[in-house]
């Protein structure tokens, strides 16, 4: 408790322009909407609409991951996915390569990944073009380069926490554990800054 009220000390005497109301601490760190749309950056009030459409939490990177590669707005892979499209539809339809979805690791993955990195290993590089991963596949491969990115914490750490049956928001959430503050001004979600160890970057 002590070290929350220094925290938001701190970020008050940092920012004497704000009131208490408008500094929200490390719970909105842990919050996995607030870091997926920090991680891809947009504001956090477009992750909120696409879980509103029912996508599930655990799919909202793959949405925003995605729309980037392919250049779309969001609600476009949405319209796509709520269609009944499976996530390898959407990326052979865009014209994105398999070849995106890979993160290096330096171990030999087990479940739920020992399969997915398997496609890659059995094939030459020149032919990942050709590889077909299912729904799980591409959702798992999506958050492990999210939260790894996100949280600077090794791939393989992920990997070893999804095998030991934890889901994406718990990893998050333990990751997030006792990191800064976040200021918001008036100007609502998406105008915030991120204040303290490993803010969310892109690559």
């Amino acid at each position: 408790m002590r070290t929350t009220i220094t925290a938001i000390a701190l970020a008050v005497s940092a920012f004497p322009g704000l009131g208490w109301a408008q500094v929200h601490v490390a719970g909105q760190i842990g919050n996995f909407s607030f870091a997926v749309g920090n991680y891809y950056r947009v504001p956090e009030r477009e992750v909120i609409v696409i879980r509103e459409r029912r996508i599930p939490d655990y799919e909202i990177p793959v949405v925003l991951f995605l729309a980037e590669r392919a250049r779309v707005a969001p609600a476009t892979i949405v319209d796509l996915r709520l269609s009944g499209r499976k996530w390898m539809d959407i990326v052979v339809r865009f014209g994105v390569s398999p070849e995106v979805f890979y993160v290096p690791v330096a171990i030999q993955p087990g479940p739920p990944y020992g399969k997915a990195y398997g496609h890659y290993k059995k094939k030459k590089h020149d032919q990942w073009r050709a590889i077909v991963l299912d729904d799980d596949d591409i959702v798992n491969f999506v958050n492990l380069r999210f939260l790894s990115d996100y949280h600077h914490r090794p791939a393989e750490e992920v990997i070893r926490l999804r095998g030991g049956g934890s889901d994406f928001v718990a990893i998050h959430t333990q990751f997030a554990g006792g990191r800064g503050v976040v200021v918001v001004d008036d100007d609502g979600p998406g105008k915030g800054k991120h204040k303290g160890k490993g803010k969310g970057h892109h690559r």
